[in-house]
C-alpha cells in the first residue's frame, strides 16, 4: 500500500479529486496517510478531517527563520514514512534537502502545460492570465516529478484544455482544474501506487 501525503495551501480541489478516485476504486493501492498546509485556514485541512486523514498545519511563520522551518518541515514530513508526496496547489518553495531526499517520491500538479507557463512567479490565477494575455487557443495540466528547480522534472501526463472565446482567468482556471487536472493527478498516483 502506497502511503501518500498531500501538501497543500488553498482550498484543496486537487485532494478532493485524489479522495473522489479513491473512494470510486480508480486509485488502488494507496492511502492519504496525512494532508499538510502551511495555512492554518486551508479548506483542504477540514477535507482531510472529514475524511479521516490526519491533517497537520506547518507554516514558515511559525520559526524564526526559513532555515528553522525547512528542518522542522523535512522532519514532520519524515514522521510519516511516506511512499509519495503530491503537491497539490502547495506554494511553499520545497527545501532542497527533501528534493534531494525524496528525489523520484514527489510530484506535482502545474495547471499549464509545460513548458509553458511554468516556473518562477507561475502558479494559481497568474497561469491563466498569461496563457490569456498570449492568445494560446490550447491550454491544460502538467504532472510531473519534483527535482531542485521549478517545474522542472520529468513530466508524467499532460492533459490539454481548449481556450474558449470570451474566457477570463477564473472561468479558464475552473475548466483547466475540472477537465485536466482533477483527471489525470488522481491518474498519475495511480500508476505510481500501481507500477504502470
Amino acid at each position: 500500500m502506497l502511503r501518500v501525503g498531500v501538501l497543500v495551501s488553498g482550498g484543496g480541489t486537487n485532494l478532493q479529486a485524489i479522495l473522489d478516485a479513491m473512494d470510486k476504486g480508480e486509485i488502488t493501492n494507496a492511502e492519504v496517510s496525512v494532508v499538510i498546509s502551511n495555512n492554518p485556514g486551508a479548506y483542504a485541512l477540514e477535507r482531510a478531517r472529514k475524511h479521516g486523514i490526519e491533517a497537520v498545519c506547518i507554516s514558515p511563520r511559525q520559526f524564526p527563520s526559513r532555515e528553522a522551518f525547512n528542518q522542522a518541515f523535512l522532519a514532520k514530513i519524515d514522521e510519516y514514512h511516506l511512499d509519495l508526496i503530491v503537491l497539490a496547489g502547495f506554494l511553499v518553495m520545497i527545501p532542497k534537502a527533501m528534493t534531494e531526499k525524496y528525489e523520484g517520491r514527489i510530484i506535482n500538479i502545474h495547471p499549464s502545460l509545460i513548458p509553458s507557463f511554468c516556473g518562477v512567479g507561475y502558479y494559481g490565477l497568474k497561469v491563466h492570465e498569461a496563457a490569456l494575455a498570449r492568445g494560446v487557443k490550447v491550454t491544460g495540466a502538467t504532472v510531473h516529478y519534483v527535482d531542485g528547480g521549478m517545474d522542472t522534472g520529468p513530466i508524467i501526463l499532460q492533459k490539454a484544455v481548449e481556450v474558449e472565446e470570451g474566457d477570463t482567468p477564473e472561468v479558464l482556471q475552473r475548466r483547466v482544474m475540472e477537465q485536466a487536472e482533477w483527471v489525470i493527478l488522481p491518474r498519475a498516483i495511480n500508476m505510481i501506487a500501481n507500477h504502470q
